[in-house]
């Protein structure tokens, strides 16, 4: 499967944006997906995921209730609301083989990268 990603760009603070990755490929359905970010200066750190099998969703803790991660048959989104200054970074999303939940936060369990999109929150 290959990963294409969209939608990043410039909003003020309070703002919204969704992102789009869009997958190609066969059997889409059967990975895992997530969103990633990385800050300039920062390491990459784990945003949202959504197994697949559609049950339990995890999100990092900074954006629980202002981002909802979602997808169907060929895309994974990323809905981002209230968007503060410390948001702004590139973001990827990825797409991985393992079904434990809790390794979805782990970026080295993502096989499947799509180039990332910045996304820039003005205060």
């Amino acid at each position: 499967v290959q990963l294409q990603a969209s939608g990043g760009g410039l909003v003020q603070t309070g703002g919204s944006l969704k992102l789009s990755c869009t997958a190609s490929g066969p059997a889409f359905n059967r990975y895992a997906v997530g969103w990633f970010r990385q800050a300039p200066g920062k390491e990459r750190e784990f945003v949202a995921a959504k197994p697949r099998n559609n049950d339990r969703i995890i999100y990092e803790d900074s954006v629980k209730g202002r981002f909802t991660i979602s997808r169907d048959k060929n895309a994974v989104y990323l809905q981002m609301d209230s968007l503060k200054p410390e948001d702004t970074a590139i973001y990827y999303c990825a797409a991985s083989n393992t079904i434990i939940l809790s390794s979805l936060r782990t970026w080295s369990m993502y096989a499947t990268w799509g180039l990332g999109t910045q996304v820039t929150v003005s205060s």
